[in-house]
């Protein structure tokens, strides 16, 4: 329910802050007073589109801000962690800014969001029913929900909207995979191709550097083996090679370090170089032994490094990118290949959705043509009572083309509120006022199954008074015991029944008109009762009969 709502620089309100209770809470004043721009304030939080007109003179933006107890609500809290904001302890804080130049901003429990999303929880949240623009009772999905609560088939339509969405999404799914194969066939020559040119190279990651090493080893084969055995001679195994040379002067400088140890490590360092000379000089006799003069395998290599250029040319410029470009060429011919199969399976779980819609849809059908045969009856027996004698309310199921998201058929309803006129829909024939009652005759009767917490009436007086008023303020108190309901009446009958009641008052503040709002209690609340009544608040007469009406309360 809706605990408190704060107003800031919105029309003539320049600062409001007003906790409510549950119950049937009654707001009245004079006319002109504020009552309907706290309703337009509250609006906004609905989804209402901002317009900058709404920021009072001199401000820079207008602010709404309503903080909600939703404990008990698992639905809602899914639905915050779906749109990825943070709980709030059973709370849930919508907040709008209007700004006078510039952008508007919205927030849900502290963080950004658009108003849209606002909306969504606001109306999840609040029933308003005033003025056409702001009938929920208007919108179809509206008389769709309250039949389904009537029915009792909440769940039902849940299901079938469910297997609506996994449908559609099979379907786009099917349709994805139906174009892919068809650009895929398009191609399937030429990615074959492609692929077993790429395949019948057997190329291996790295190959093409070993293989341009190797063709130069062969290319300067007797050069490499002419150069090496030089060196292989000089440094180990010719005649008076240097490693020869070394050991003699290393046997010389041995017995110097006899003499003085302090040449042991030039010894040392001598050491090590003549066993290094004669490493290299042993390596390089035997890598001239190794190397080949093979004329043929140089053809070889020069004929397949030709070969790997020509495909790095095509799909490169690196052979990793060759290599690479054959796993997508082997990912799309799979693909290709798989693709009717998929396309079949989807096929089926399309069929078995479909029909397990077809199914689901027929169940709400039938559910809801009991429910609308038993609730139009029901809703028409109370228009008298509210103001609309002679009235007549049906209930329209028009078959739809195909299942949609709500069903396999549109629901309707119509009304006629003067005797003789045909019913018509409600748009079409019904004030905000007659509007307002139709949708309390059926909240009365959904009261128990009914999920939206807070109710508010705009407008539900016009028009009525005595004991028409009398009994929509009846009907107003049975749903205010499952509901939080707000009502803004110039009835004594209606405000006298609340709760809790609620006065509206313009004031200056610094020169300035404000509203203000004051909860009444006691003498405070029979003196406006009896102003209600239009009588005198002071006097005795208008206070007893103000407290006559007050005493049911």
């Amino acid at each position: 329910m809706l605990v408190e709502l704060k107003i800031r620089d919105y029309a003539v309100i320049h600062a409001l802050s007003m906790e409510f209770r549950a119950g049937l809470n009654t707001l009245t004043g004079e006319t002109g007073a504020g009552k309907s721009i706290i309703v337009g304030a509250l609006s906004l939080l609905l989804g209402e589109r901002a317009s900058s007109d709404v920021v009072r003179e001199g401000a820079e933006r207008a602010v709404v801000e309503g903080v909600f107890d939703v404990s008990g609500r698992p639905e809602l809290e899914e639905r915050l962690d779906e749109l990825g904001f943070e709980r709030a302890d059973g709370f849930l804080i919508l907040r709008r800014e209007v700004a006078a130049e510039g952008r508007n901003r919205a927030w849900i429990n502290a963080s950004p969001a658009t108003a849209g999303v606002v909306g969504e929880l606001g109306r999840a949240l609040v029933d308003l029913h005033g003025q056409h623009e702001h009938q929920t009772l208007l919108l179809p999905e509206e008389q769709r929900g309250i039949l389904d609560a009537y029915a009792r088939a909440e769940a039902l339509a849940a299901d079938v909207a469910r297997l609506h969405r996994e449908a559609s999404r099979l379907r786009a799914e099917r349709e994805e995979r139906a174009e892919r194969l068809r650009e895929l066939e398009g191609r399937a020559d030429f990615l074959r191709f492609q692929l077993e040119e790429i395949r019948g190279a057997e190329l291996d990651e790295g190959e093409d550097v070993r293989l341009e090493e190797e063709a130069r080893r062969l290319e300067h084969s007797e050069e490499l083996v002419g150069e090496s055995g030089r060196i292989h001679e000089e440094l180990y195994g010719g005649e008076d090679a240097i490693s020869e040379r070394l050991a003699q002067l290393r046997d010389v400088l041995r017995s110097l370090a006899r003499i003085d140890p302090s040449l042991g490590d030039s010894l040392t360092l001598l050491e090590e170089t003549f066993h290094s000379v004669v490493e290299v000089g042993r390596s390089m006799g035997s890598y001239a032994a190794g190397i080949e003069h093979d004329p043929t395998r140089l053809e070889a290599i020069r004929e397949r490094l030709d070969r790997i250029q020509r495909l790095r040319r095509k799909y490169g410029p690196e052979l990793s990118d060759v290599l690479a470009k054959g796993e997508e060429l082997a990912r799309e011919v799979g693909e290709l290949d798989g693709s009717a199969l998929d396309l079949d399976e989807l096929a089926r779980k399309l069929a078995a959705v479909g029909d397990a819609l077809g199914a689901a849809a027929a169940q709400l059908t039938v559910a809801r043509t009991s429910a609308a045969v038993q609730l139009a009856p029901e809703v028409e027996a109370l228009l008298p009572e509210l103001g609309m004698p002679g009235g007549t309310f049906r209930i329209v199921l028009r078959p739809l083309p195909e299942v949609e998201r709500g069903g396999g058929e549109g629901v309707h309803f119509e009304a006629s509120l003067n005797p003789g006129f045909e019913p018509r829909a409600l748009s079409r024939i019904a004030s905000g006022g007659e509007l307002s009652r139709v949708m309390l005759a059926l909240k009365s009767i959904l009261a128990r199954v009914d999920r939206v917490p807070t109710l508010v009436f705009d407008e539900i007086d016009a028009g009525i008074g005595g004991a028409v008023a009398t009994g929509v303020a009846t009907k107003l108190r049975e749903v205010a015991e499952h509901h939080q309901v707000f009502v803004i009446t110039h009835l004594a009958q209606l405000a006298s029944r609340g709760h809790n009641h609620l006065f509206v008052e313009k004031v200056e503040e610094d020169g300035i008109a404000t509203a203000r709002v004051t909860e009444l209690d006691g003498e405070e609340r029979v003196r406006e009762i009896a102003r209600m009544l239009g009588g005198d608040p002071e006097s005795a007469v208008s206070r007893d009969h103000a407290r006559e009406l007050l005493q049911p309360a």
